[in-house]
């Protein structure tokens, strides 16, 4: 609250007159960033659905991106307020009339942003790291090759050593966004040819 006083050039407690604390604030930041996000007409056609939800995550990814902040906010119960709601409503959008209930539409929805949401974290985290990656390595190579005995942990030694000179890193949180996205998708289409069949 204090910094936001600075600011705007008021006194903290002014602040005060228009929100309670700082929670309420945090609540009226995530509403206003929610509120950012837009679709252009058809972006979200349900005819294509696995385009829109591409586009439902290229969307949020890009929000986490603008507003870092975000990925340290916990939104298991959003803000109420317009910018959350009509953010809501328009990505459900993507998933109107594909043969699905409403509970299986938010679960899907759900499943989509929290794993953007949790691959954008270890992007952004790994990026601010990126520098410090070639240390880290030098620390931990010798350590890992010490305990990482391949008699004893074959599957971990193979499938690290694969993972590792693949990535040149010890994670690659961008190609996990477009394996976990793309599994996503796979898994959506498959519940829609089921529910498709079973009519």
């Amino acid at each position: 609250m204090r910094r936001l006083a600075d600011r705007l050039g008021v006194g903290t407690m002014s602040l005060y007159a228009h929100v309670p604390g700082r929670a309420e604030l945090i609540d009226l930041m995530v509403d206003a960033a929610f509120a950012e996000v837009r679709y252009e007409a058809g972006a979200l056609d349900p005819a294509d659905w696995r385009a829109a939800l591409e586009t439902v995550a290229r969307r949020n990814w890009e929000l986490f991106d603008r507003h870092r902040w975000l990925l340290d906010v916990d939104t298991t119960r959003p803000p109420l307020g317009p910018g959350t709601i009509g953010k809501y409503d328009a990505e459900l959008g993507a998933l109107v009339g594909i043969g699905l209930d409403d509970v299986e539409m938010d679960q899907i929805l759900t499943l989509v942003l929290e794993h953007v949401r949790s691959t954008a974290r270890q992007a952004l985290a790994a990026d601010a790291e990126r520098s410090t990656d070639g240390e880290w390595w030098t620390v931990a190579g010798p350590v890992l090759a010490g305990l990482l005995d391949a008699a004893r942990y074959p599957l971990a030694a193979r499938v690290g050593e694969a993972a590792g000179s693949t990535y040149d890193a010890p994670a690659d949180p961008h190609r996990a966004y477009a394996f976990g996205l793309r599994t996503i998708l796979d898994g959506v289409a498959a519940l829609v040819a089921q529910r498709s069949a079973r009519r």
